[in-house]
């Protein structure tokens, strides 16, 4: 039997230790803006309101947002730049995670379902030099709809025909819920920080 066993990058694959006003104060900071709470609220207004519409550029919209905030004289394209050197350096990949997706990749497609711009994702998985293990990669942008709408979904289908699709995610309502209706076997990951077991130390088991 086929198996295509799909992963939520954010979170899941990907790891973000800190929190990320953390990654947008050292990012600010970098080129001379005071990291204010206005400087933290209208960075988060302008990318997720960019962001949910699918508009183009949401980095940079937002970073756009704090330099008018600000009243910084700043090079808006240096910035964005820092701003996706400071994410990638501050992500961490779990090594139960990587030797996991190394062992599955030899028996089964792999694919990362991930609500995002593309080129942005994609690089993110290349900085950590895993983007080889995978057969398909979907972002949202692409597709049209963020999950839990099916689309994401539906091309997953179209691109690596399977007997069973397993998606793996830590948003319930986005990957778990949004897995669940579209014909997926939902597997809700938890990282194990309330002491329990990673899910990565046992989700052979559970594929």
């Amino acid at each position: 039997m086929t198996t295509t066993i799909c992963f939520d990058l954010d979170d899941t694959v990907v790891h973000y230790p800190e929190p990320y006003k953390n990654i947008i104060r050292r990012t600010v900071e970098a080129h001379g803006i005071e990291y204010t709470d206005e400087v933290r609220a209208v960075s988060k207004e302008a990318f997720y309101t960019a962001f949910e519409a699918l508009e183009p550029e949401p980095y940079r919209q937002s970073m756009a947002a704090v330099v008018e905030a600000a009243g910084a004289d700043t090079d808006l394209d240096a910035l964005v730049e820092t701003l996706k050197e400071t994410e990638f350096a501050s992500t961490t990949v779990p090594d139960a995670a990587r030797d996991s997706l190394t062992a599955l990749a030899t028996d089964n497609q792999l694919a990362i379902v991930t609500n995002g711009v593309r080129e942005r994702q994609v690089a993110k998985l290349d900085h950590h030099g895993l983007t080889d293990l995978f057969d398909l990669f979907v972002a949202s942008y692409e597709v049209g709809a963020h999950k839990p709408d099916s689309a994401p979904f539906d091309r997953v289908r179209e691109e690596l025909p399977a007997d069973e699709y397993v998606m793996v995610g830590n948003e319930y309502e986005t990957d778990v819920e949004g897995a669940r209706n579209a014909g997926f076997v939902p597997i809700h990951y938890e990282s194990g920080d309330d002491g329990g077991p990673d899910l990565w130390d046992s989700i052979d088991a559970l594929v």
